[in-house]
């Protein structure tokens, strides 16, 4: 999976710096929705075989082609998030994968 979703212009999870605009590909292995601060948010988590990510679109309770299992290409920025500092990318650009 790692060379799948490993190419020039590409970083990886495990990798990838905090605060700096990353561009990361991988599968989704959850998609739920869950509010943050009573706002709809859709949350996924990618994985690219190093290492894994949450995925955030706030204000947004489903999104067309967002479902477990999908491959996808999200550009933004990782930051920290609660106690347990976990990896976030909130309203990321992203590209669906064949």
């Amino acid at each position: 999976m790692r060379r799948t979703y490993t190419e020039p212009g590409l970083d990886c999870i495990a990798d990838a710096p905090d605060r700096e605009r990353v561009r990361l590909r991988g599968t989704l292995r959850t998609v739920t929705l869950r509010p943050r601060g009573g706002v709809p948010a859709l949350e996924g988590e990618l994985y690219d075989g190093t290492g894994a990510v949450t995925i955030v679109w706030l204000g947004r309770r489903q999104i067309r082609g967002i479902v477990p299992g999908v491959s996808m290409l999200v550009e933004g920025r990782i930051g920290r998030h609660g106690h347990d500092t976990q990896r976030i990318i909130f309203n990321p650009r992203y590209e669906l994968m064949p």
